[in-house]
């Protein structure tokens, strides 16, 4: 079985580390011939959007999926012509613009808190209007590790953010009181024509700078929240027919899930599945996009997963805990770079 990706990032890399055991090959559609998966498979050198790489990409491929949502949707919907995409471009799409993300997750049942889009100098007023004057102007598509956001707090000006950003379409977004960050991933398939749907241990996240910085498995609040995520991802993946890996993230205060975002693919929080449970995302998601059945998602023990940002540890000094596991994802040091993860069993 031959698997195309559309990215040769470290989720890429990661994902054919879980697919080369069984069997599986790989091309990668990645416009840096250096990139994290390079050693992996083989890589179409081209930007994501070229006519002429899509279908060199294409050629003799199984199926095919993308390691993350920065994906022109219309390199999906070419692909789709010729080969089996998952997730679709439905999820995609959605996925990508953060007004259309809003108003899907209310259609699913899900809570949101207040927003209002902004478009131009006129939607600012009505944007304060609706929100009021603390809130997070985010860019409306193309964000991503805090990056395409300003936070506005009492006597800041909304069109000073939204000039610094561009003047670009935004979402202004009410600031959500919350007593913690958590993530739900699920993966759903169709064996025999079947729908098959799995999840894993909700996860709880803390973020520094707009970036992962550590998750936690399992959360505190136990089954209480988890069964809730659960029911709430579920209806998102079967609204979509989605097929792969989904992750949802959260804000959480008492009994209440808030839904900030999700992501149609394997998700950096659920990087510690890699040793902390039975079959990790990665591998399940090759196994969904395949047809395959999906592997249980059992939690083997307790886990913490922390983000390499910007300096690479000591190698010796990690691998001196018994305990800890070091993925390096091959990529040169830079503020802000995600450069690898630690993950602690126990």
């Amino acid at each position: 079985m031959k698997v195309g990706i559309v990215g040769g990032g470290q989720l890429g890399r990661m994902l054919a580390l879980a697919g080369i055991p069984l069997g599986m090959r790989f091309r990668f559609l990645e416009p840096s011939m250096s990139c994290p998966a390079a050693a992996l498979g083989e890589v179409i050198g081209t930007p994501y959007d070229d006519p002429e790489g899509l279908v060199r990409f294409a050629q003799n491929l199984t199926v095919a999926t993308y390691e993350f949502e920065n994906v022109p949707s219309t390199t999906v919907e070419f692909l789709q012509q010729s080969i089996g995409v998952h997730p679709g471009a439905r999820s995609l799409q959605i996925a990508q613009d953060r007004i259309q993300e809003k108003h899907f997750f209310k259609e699913c049942g899900l809570s949101v808190q207040a927003f209002h889009a902004v478009g131009s100098s006129a939607d600012l007023p009505r944007a304060l209007e609706a929100v009021g004057a603390v809130g997070v102007l985010k860019t409306r598509r193309m964000g991503y590790d805090g990056k395409g956001q300003r936070v506005i707090r009492h006597g800041d000006s909304l069109e000073a953010a939204w000039i610094a950003l561009g003047k670009v379409p935004c979402i202004y977004e009410a600031f959500v009181e919350f007593e913690r960050e958590v993530s739900i991933i699920g993966v759903r398939t169709r064996v025999g024509g079947k729908p098959q749907v799995a999840f894993y241990e909700l996860c709880q996240n803390e973020h520094v700078s707009g970036i992962l910085h550590q998750t936690v498995v399992p959360t505190p609040e136990g089954d209480r929240l988890s069964a809730l995520a659960r029911e709430q991802a579920h209806a998102v993946m079967e609204r979509l027919d989605h097929i792969g890996v989904l992750t949802i993230e959260f804000f959480a205060h008492g009994d209440t899930l808030i839904a900030n975002e999700m992501a149609p693919r394997v998700h950096n929080s659920g990087h510690w599945t890699i040793e902390g449970a039975q079959t990790s995302q990665f591998e399940n998601h090759l196994r969904a996009i395949a047809g395959l059945p999906l592997g249980s998602t059992k939690l083997r023990g307790p886990c913490v997963m922390t983000n390499i940002v910007g300096t690479l540890p000591t190698t010796a000094t990690v691998l001196a805990q018994p305990e800890a596991h070091l993925h390096l994802y091959g990529k040169a040091p830079r503020a802000g770079r995600k450069l690898g993860h630690i993950t602690v069993m126990g």
